[in-house]
């Protein structure tokens, strides 16, 4: 069975990471940056794109300066047309998005 380090790598897609392997960061992420002012988005994306973790595991950051509508409603029959596939531990914060049909 492969480690932890490599299951997060797989979880990585488009850019984007899984809400499981993000918790596991996050502790690393906010080690990474205690005790330091968060004066700018440029500084706390600088932050997260210096935090390691003992197993090797390099974060990449990036500022996304795209703008994006706000309040946007999305209806609950939408929402469950989601494709996930959820994790059995605590499925309901862990799971994977699966690509829709085209």
């Amino acid at each position: 069975m492969p480690g932890p380090l490599a299951r997060a790598q797989r979880r990585v897609c488009r850019g984007r990471i899984s809400p499981q392997t993000e918790h596991r960061l996050f502790s690393h992420i906010s080690t990474n940056w205690r005790g330091r002012p968060l004066v700018s988005h440029q500084v706390i994306v600088e932050l997260i794109g210096a935090t390691r973790t003992r197993a090797g595991l390099r974060v990449h950051a990036e500022l996304d300066r795209d703008s994006y509508p706000l309040g946007v409603k999305v209806a609950d029959r939408e929402l469950a047309a989601v494709p996930l596939r959820r994790h059995d531990w605590h499925g309901e914060w862990n799971y994977a998005v699966l690509p829709t049909a085209a």
